[in-house]
């Protein structure tokens, strides 16, 4: 049979990548609903890495290949081949430095991936539990592999951060129930199996459960002390590396950190009008927060917040189908769930399946909580849920068969996405929904917090002076404890939401930037179109069209919005 690769359209090769990657990546499947991979975990061992690799090297020669077939300079395949191109050469950088053998997280780590898919695998009948306990069963060879990677950087110098690795080791903790008598997470877990088979799933997450606890020992006992000189931060260069995946674009670091001290001024002015509403007099606008805290409105009790925020989501989805958006019907659903225990301390959200059979869901962490104030829920569930992120990754999936399967889930840039998400939050604001002070000053206070992302990310990792026309320390170096006491200052979070963050941003280096500069790209594409279509700009017609054309990185992204 002839060689069918040569008339391939970059679609094609996209889609067939992500065929390939859902097998040496199961959890990708669980994320996309595909019912094979609910059994199956992936090889997190250097061949497991390597395996990757050569799919990606494969995949870009193809990609050549299909560039110059006939029909591939179509808008649909150019925007395609304009994706794939840009991911997987940034996958690809990743992996040639090594990043992969030194990933240690308190939020995204490869433990925590397969800990969420179970979280999104089918638990409906016998079969699918019968699924999940293959699943469980997996998890040892899987941690095995986890380790023998970072065990791997450790020879090659190619170290995770103490700070990170003493946080994940009190996760796995937390996760395994303690270390006295190991009944945890995974345990509870399976203890929702029906009844024929919970005998089977107990045993299966007992195995685990121990996994978790021989990795918690190897990282406390051997990791931990290797790793123990490490600096946090990693400096101009890997930063480069994973600013360039995370954000799509090779960015401009120092421009970058500039911005978000100018956003830092614009937003300070803002909420101290907003916190006199709140609190006359107060000294500060975390003062007024504080104030919220206890004088505020809130919600009660987790049962009762997580129904607070799904008609918070309802009312949002009724408001703006129609008028500022056009939403297919199974795209509305989005189901509000608490987060389970032991995970980071921020909200997040989980796309549908491919079929919708699975929802979007956004996620809750209590972090021990009964108390919620409502400044700090309002415009954080307009980001994670509508207009913000469910909107468009929904849409995506809504519009798959126009796109491709690539561009619908695996290939998302992560700032493009956390952008229209904090870019769905200041639409909100201008739209009038955000009603009185107390809410505003919230959504004020999260804008905040994705500015202070951008200072403190570049300037820690860079070690980058601090202005001369800075409240806080002008003239000094960033360190991870000046990021830390920075953002705590301007913050109305609380302290183990600030630490989380901090150990974030050291761990997932050039990530938290996205959102502000993904929140800069949307609006100079939506100003550019506006001016280009003059009184006819349509702003609905222009958002469904944005969010109906896939991923892009940061400048791809604002070249094609500027076009709708």
């Amino acid at each position: 049979m002839p060689d069918m690769t040569l008339s391939q359209l970059p679609r094609q090769v996209a889609d067939a990548y992500v065929d390939d990657l859902i097998v040496l990546n199961p959890i990708t499947g669980t994320y996309l609903g595909v019912p094979e991979s609910s059994s199956r975990l992936p090889d997190l061992s250097p061949a497991g890495h390597q395996a990757l690799a050569e799919l990606t090297r494969k995949t870009l020669d193809r990609l050549t290949t299909a560039e110059g077939a006939p029909g591939a300079d179509s808008d649909h395949e150019r925007r395609c081949a304009r994706l794939l191109r840009e991911r997987l050469s940034a996958q690809l950088a990743l992996y040639e430095a090594e990043e992969h053998l030194s990933v240690v997280s308190n939020i995204m780590s490869p433990v925590h991936e397969v800990r969420e898919a179970l979280t999104l695998t089918p638990a409906e009948t016998d079969e699918d539990w019968a699924a999940i306990a293959e699943r469980l069963r997996a998890v040892p060879a899987a941690f095995e592999g986890y380790r023998e990677s970072l065990a791997l950087g450790l020879e090659r110098k190619r170290y995770g951060g103490p700070r990170a690795t003493a946080t994940f080791i009190g996760q796995l903790t937390e996760w395994t129930g303690g270390e006295a008598a190991p009944h945890g997470w995974f345990d509870d877990f399976a203890s929702a199996a029906p009844e024929a088979l919970r005998g089977e799933l107990a045993a299966a997450a007992a195995e685990a459960t121990r996994a978790v606890a021989a990795l918690r020992d190897w990282m406390r006992d051997v990791y931990a002390p290797a790793v123990a000189d490490a600096p946090d931060t990693v400096g101009r260069d890997r930063y480069r590396v994973w600013s360039r995946y995370f954000n799509g674009t090779d960015l401009d670091l120092d421009e970058a950190y500039a911005y978000g001290w100018s956003e830092y001024h614009r937003i300070l002015g803002e909420m101290r009008t907003e916190a006199e509403k709140v609190l006359p007099g107060a000294d500060t606008p975390w003062a007024a927060l504080a104030h919220l805290d206890t004088h505020g409105t809130h919600i009660e009790g987790e049962n009762e917040v997580r129904d607070w925020l799904q008609g918070l989501i309802d009312e949002a989805i009724d408001a703006l189908d129609g008028t500022h958006f056009e939403l297919a019907e199974r795209v509305r659903k989005v189901e509000s769930r608490i987060a389970p225990p032991g995970g980071a301390a921020a909200p997040y959200y989980t796309a549908p399946s491919e079929d919708f059979s699975r929802p979007g869901r956004t996620w809750l962490p209590t972090m021990g909580e009964t108390r919620f104030p409502v400044y700090d829920l309002v415009s954080t569930w307009y980001h994670e849920g509508v207009p913000g992120h469910h909107l468009q990754l929904a849409q995506w999936t809504h519009v798959a068969e126009n796109l491709s399967r690539y561009q619908a889930s695996v290939g998302m840039v992560s700032a493009n996405a956390e952008g229209w998400a904090l870019y769905a939050e200041r639409l909100m604001d201008e739209l009038g929904f955000l009603t009185d002070a107390e809410r505003r000053l919230g959504y004020l206070d999260a804008q905040m917090m994705r500015a202070t992302r951008v200072i403190v990310d570049i300037g820690m990792h860079l070690h980058l002076e601090i202005p001369a026309d800075s409240p806080f320390h002008p003239g000094e170096r960033w360190t991870p404890e000046l990021a830390q006491e920075f953002f705590g200052k301007h913050s109305g979070r609380p302290a183990d939401f600030v630490e989380s963050e901090l150990t974030r941003y050291l761990s997932v280096p050039g990530q938290a930037i996205g959102y502000k500069l993904g929140e800069r790209a949307w609006l100079l594409g939506r100003e550019n179109a506006r001016r280009a279509h003059g009184d006819a700009f349509d702003p609905k017609a222009w958002h469904m069209a944005a969010l109906s054309q896939g991923s892009l990185g940061l400048d791809d992204l604002v070249d094609e919005l500027s076009k709708l």
